[in-house]
């Protein structure tokens, strides 16, 4: 695979998986319901959550550059067993979210703009349609989805930047701005509203981070593409940090100019698409139907960004022969310089996922919880590991916490206990299900990953040169790719 990437492009992968467009849009009004318009407060808090778990990622991804993320630091930190569950929870994430992000185009927005009825079939059909043309994109052209990519995050950023500052200037001038309304908690009761609530349920203003923790994630996937960036160890930190600070910032700001105009909007709680009512009631219908555009390109966008982390992580995962089929999913095709057959499967596998569920919509809604559990999980097992470990990591190459390392991941610990705690909330039992179901699927094969060839079997390929050791494989004879890079060597 071509090392190409420069800071934008390895921007726009983080922006791009993390989409306030996608995230905002998709869950606001839970949060409306959940917790009232007072439940956007919780999204600063989130940010500066989620920017401690950037900025150790950051230091992570500059210590061992290479695709695959936290499945290749805790395997070479802590272990190849932890390594491999972590990998595994990673794919299982990439899986579901995908799904997720992708349906929401078909039964949500797709007919709000063309005016038609949804149905669980037509939703179906077009979900699967999206997905292949994602994969086509991934399998054919990494310079092209760069492309594709690089145009989606450049309109959002432009069309969100513009959206909100036309709902602050429009909406003063009109009087359609109730700034009042962003401390109302609507029809949920002020009564325990900051409370943790019970044993099997979250208080309100708790599950409002839900808003937060469903959108900004992702922004690591710049990291799942080390090995495609030039001089990653500096890029990819400065790129996922600066994600999370620009999507927080216009996040929130968005979040305000929407809610203090939903407070003399009728029928906003009743609205299955409430941004886009808010929007037109003070914009008009034309910038209505552009904020519905602009929603499409950046649901496109993000699901192209999590299949192309996908197939990274498949392709990484089966270079080290950890994954079901490494034999054919390690392989990158020579004409296309991707990890084709790894691209195939993740579709497939969207596919099948997407097949199951596409008979219930709850169900398919359900991924949207799984989809906020499954990072959480990650996030917390690789902190985790960086604070057990942070004595002995391997020598940064571009990036380092320094004197702030404690104070992040302090915060970083302590957000991380809090948004895990949300998760024992009754909603969120059948996405608990799912994901134990997703892990017991991965624990068969691990169990006989293992008895073929027992832990000793598992250790991985040496840290080295990345594109050094590729480039000495190739003028090798077979038998030189034997040693600890043959997982490296062999894939060229």
């Amino acid at each position: 695979m071509s090392r190409e990437l420069g800071w934008y492009a390895s921007f726009s992968v983080a922006f791009g998986f993390v989409s306030i467009a996608t995230g905002i849009f998709t869950t606001y009004g839970a949060v409306l319901e959940t917790s009232g318009p007072r439940g956007i407060w919780a999204w600063p808090i989130t940010v500066i959550g989620q920017l401690s778990i950037a900025l150790v990622f950051g230091a992570l991804a500059a210590r061992i550059p290479i695709s695959g993320y936290s499945y290749q630091w805790v395997s070479r930190i802590v272990g190849p067993v932890w390594g491999w569950i972590m990998g595994w929870i990673s794919f299982a994430f990439l899986g579901v979210v995908l799904v997720a992000v992708d349906y929401t185009i078909a039964s949500t927005i797709l007919p709000e703009l063309f005016q038609y009825v949804g149905t669980a079939q037509n939703a179906w059909v077009i979900t699967a349609v999206v997905v292949l043309l994602q994969a086509v994109l991934v399998a054919l052209s990494t310079r092209t989805t760069h492309k594709v990519n690089n145009v989606a995050v450049t309109m959002q950023l432009i069309g969100m930047i513009a959206l909100t500052i036309l709902l602050f200037v429009v909406g003063a001038a009109t009087g359609k701005l109730d700034f009042g309304h962003l401390f109302d908690t609507g029809t949920v009761p002020t009564d325990g509203y900051y409370g943790m609530g019970g044993g099997t349920h979250a208080g309100p203003f708790a599950l409002a981070f839900l808003l937060g923790a469903f959108t900004i994630v992702g922004f690591e996937s710049a990291a799942n593409l080390a090995e495609e960036t030039r001089e990653p160890a500096r890029v990819i930190p400065k790129a996922m940090v600066q994600a999370v600070l620009s999507l927080g910032v216009l996040g929130f700001l968005f979040l305000v100019a929407v809610t203090a105009a939903a407070g003399r909007v009728d029928a906003v709680g009743e609205s299955a698409t409430p941004v886009a009512t808010v929007i037109t009631a003070v914009l008009g219908s034309v910038v209505g139907k552009v904020l519905l555009v602009l929603v499409v390109t950046s649901i496109f966008s993000c699901g192209l960004v999590i299949t192309l982390s996908g197939t990274r992580l498949v392709y990484a995962m089966s270079r080290d022969e950890r994954f079901p089929g490494w034999r054919l999913l390690r392989r990158v095709d020579r004409r296309t310089a991707t990890p084709l057959n790894a691209s195939v499967f993740m579709m497939l596998v969207a596919q099948v996922i997407l097949a199951l569920f596409s008979r219930s919509t709850d169900a398919l809604f359900q991924l949207f919880s799984a989809g906020t559990l499954l990072p959480a999980l990650i996030y917390a097992g690789t902190v985790a590991m960086y604070i057990a470990k942070r004595k002995s990591l391997p020598p940064s190459q571009g990036f380092s916490l320094g004197r702030w390392e404690v104070p992040v991941l302090t915060i970083a610990t302590v957000w991380l206990v809090y948004e895990l705690l949300i998760f024992r909330d009754a909603s969120f039992r059948a996405p608990w299900t799912y994901v134990l179901v997703l892990f017991g699927l991965g624990a068969l094969y691990f169990a006989g990953l293992l008895y073929r060839r027992g832990r000793s079997g598992l250790t991985m390929p040496d840290m080295a040169d990345v594109d050094r050791a590729l480039d000495a494989a190739d003028t090798t004879t077979p038998q030189a790719q034997q040693g600890p890079l043959a997982a490296e060597g062999t894939t060229r």
